[in-house]
């Protein structure tokens, strides 16, 4: 059984089917189908009432989520699927007190099955599948599978420094992230390895162009623009520049083996913006080592995997 975030399945003919009549049901509810549909209602105890087309569907309280049982998870993170697809196993297809159809669910099980089956054999450097759920100061939360939530915090994102994960990513966006550490059972994520090197990067540009970039911090000795996610280069002083700003920049040079472009500051001027999907220069499922510096640069920008340990070395 392959196991996916929230909402990847909800649109697709064998799901669809799996909730067509009671007699469908009744199979997924035999085999322990994982299906999904949308939560429509959070009742004031807390139980979610689903959508089967035709039939009511109930997520009883403790049933919504691993850890609401326990008490280690708050009741947020049931009411925070009001409208959104939920995943559930079928628990029971019985009536209620008018005599409707009525089927129990579990989203609980659902996330016990996927954890089992699928995260608990996850190690640090396999390339997952997410989906952004909310985004904070700190970092990125992201579902791995039928709702579980891994961190992706703000300096694992891209080798580009930003202030806000929200200045890459939007609520809902689908991604690939890879497993940065697995620790208590507690997956953390790392993204900037996906999107390229240093040398693939610059690798779309040339000196004595003029292109766009972010400008990213002003300091005394000159002013960081982002080019890409994965790639900055350092512009000349300019007054009037303030981070956020979006520019025009003329490239002076390139230099691989001190892993520097140099740029001019052309124009600045403000400009709000929605980011888009990121663009992935690496498209195999597991990463052991990546090296973002060129051969030969004096500085090593890497990060090494083990089964056990994630270690990285960051730029300055």
């Amino acid at each position: 059984m392959q196991y996916y975030p929230e909402g990847w399945k909800i649109d697709t003919p064998e799901n669809k089917a799996a909730m067509a009549t009671q007699a469908a049901l009744a199979d997924a509810l035999r085999e322990e189908r994982i299906l999904e549909a949308r939560a429509l209602i959070c009742d004031s105890s807390h139980n979610l009432i689903v959508d089967l087309h035709g039939i009511r569907g109930v997520i009883p309280r403790e049933e919504g989520a691993l850890g609401i049982r326990e008490g280690t998870v708050r009741d947020i993170a049931v009411i925070s699927r009001v409208n959104r697809p939920v995943c559930f196993v079928v628990t029971e297809l019985t009536r209620d007190e008018k005599g409707n159809p009525l089927a129990l669910l579990s989203r609980r099980r659902a996330q016990e099955k996927c954890t089992a089956g699928y995260l608990s054999h996850l190690v640090p450097g396999d390339v997952i599948p997410a989906r952004i759920t909310h985004l904070e100061p700190f970092g990125a939360f992201a579902d791995i599978g039928c709702g579980v939530v891994s961190l992706l915090p703000i300096d694992a994102i891209s080798v580009s420094r930003i202030d806000h994960p929200r200045e890459r990513f939007s609520v809902g966006m689908d991604i690939r992230a890879m497993v940065r550490s697995v620790e208590n059972r507690r997956i953390t994520l790392s993204h900037k390895e996906l999107l390229g090197t240093w040398e693939e990067n610059a690798a779309a540009f040339a000196p004595g162009e003029t292109v766009a970039g972010i400008v990213r911090s002003v300091e005394p000795y000159g002013i960081f623009v982002e080019l890409a996610p994965n790639l900055a280069g350092l512009a000349e002083p300019k007054d009037g520049v303030t981070p956020g700003q979006q520019a025009s920049v003329f490239i002076k040079s390139i230099v691989p083996n001190r892993m520097k472009i140099k740029l001019i500051i052309i124009e600045t001027f403000e400009y709000s913006y929605r980011p888009e999907p990121p663009v992935y220069f690496y498209s195999g499922s597991h990463m052991e080592y990546f090296l973002y510096s060129p051969l030969g640069c004096d500085k090593k920008i890497e990060t090494r995997l083990t089964p056990c340990v994630c270690s990285q070395s960051a730029p300055d």
